[in-house]
């Protein structure tokens, strides 16, 4: 079965960075596109974004584009969301998601969590001002 634990959350100051990481195990990121999601209290799940399977495309929500890098390390199976000049509205537990690339039907990704099959447990993200 596949699994996926994250890391990296804690609390930040606004202004700063930090680097969320999301390790995926029982099967390999080349066969898997990768989300990451995060969702506030009282609030819905949303996309912050994701990797195609090929690593190739990417796409992030409008509200991190210019503060938000995903990137892969396929050697440990790891997606890592580093995102700079964190914001109060930010605050939120970050999850991480997997869909395999059959289900993806071809070489993209998706920040809409319909699609997804793999869910971790989550990371809290909390930033003060």
């Amino acid at each position: 079965d596949v699994q996926l634990v994250e890391s990296g959350g804690g609390v930040v100051q606004a202004g700063g960075s930090l680097t969320l990481s999301c390790t995926l195990s029982g099967s390999t990121l080349d066969t898997y596109s990768m989300g990451w999601f995060r969702q506030a209290p009282d609030l819905k799940r949303a996309g912050v974004a994701c990797v195609s399977w090929s690593g190739e495309r990417i796409t992030y929500t409008t509200s991190v584009e210019g503060r938000a890098t995903i990137f892969r390390d396929v050697a440990t199976n790891t997606v890592h969301l580093r995102m700079n000049d964190l914001k109060s509205e930010d605050t939120a537990k970050y999850v991480c998601a997997a869909v395999h690339r059959a289900r993806v039907g071809y070489d993209a990704c998706h920040i809409t969590d319909s699609i997804y099959q793999y869910w971790g447990q989550g990371t809290q993200v909390t930033v003060s001002s």
